[in-house]
């Protein structure tokens, strides 16, 4: 008999909220389109860069630029930000443009039942990694 997922709203709004304070100590302090910081972290550079900035939200790209590895496509992921609710969540990652809460499984494109909450848990060690190893600004640029 299949077990269907049912999503925890208060860990999913507690990872968001986690990612949110996390997140905000790594973006463009002038919060404007095309700002970008470069960060290193042991060896590996990583891009924030602003895409959108409005009044209640902030959509932000975080990409490794380095080193480039010629025979596979470098991570990336866009992420929101929610001011008012103080909350971000992953909108892409790769080739997926847009998740859902759950998945019935098996489904054709092979997504987790819990694919939405694992890209914001991915996203949740990313940070705490990156803080926790030192990140160490490399570069500002402004577009």
């Amino acid at each position: 008999m299949k077990q269907q997922y049912i999503p925890n709203f208060p860990e999913m709004m507690r990872l968001n909220e986690t990612n949110y304070a996390q997140l905000r100590r790594l973006i463009p302090r002038d919060e404007v389109e095309g700002a970008a910081l470069t960060y290193q972290v042991k060896g590996i550079h990583y891009q924030v860069m602003i895409e959108e900035s409005t009044r209640y939200t902030t959509k932000v790209m975080i990409k490794q630029v380095a080193p480039v590895v010629s025979y596979w496509q470098l991570p990336s992921m866009s992420v929101r930000l929610y001011h008012d609710a103080m909350v971000a969540e992953v909108c892409s990652t790769q080739q997926i443009y847009r998740f859902k809460a759950r998945y019935d499984y098996p489904n054709r494109k092979l997504h987790q039942r819990d694919e939405k909450h694992q890209i914001n848990q991915f996203l949740s060690e990313w940070l705490r990694y990156c803080l926790v190893q030192g990140v160490m600004a490399t570069a500002q640029h402004e577009l």
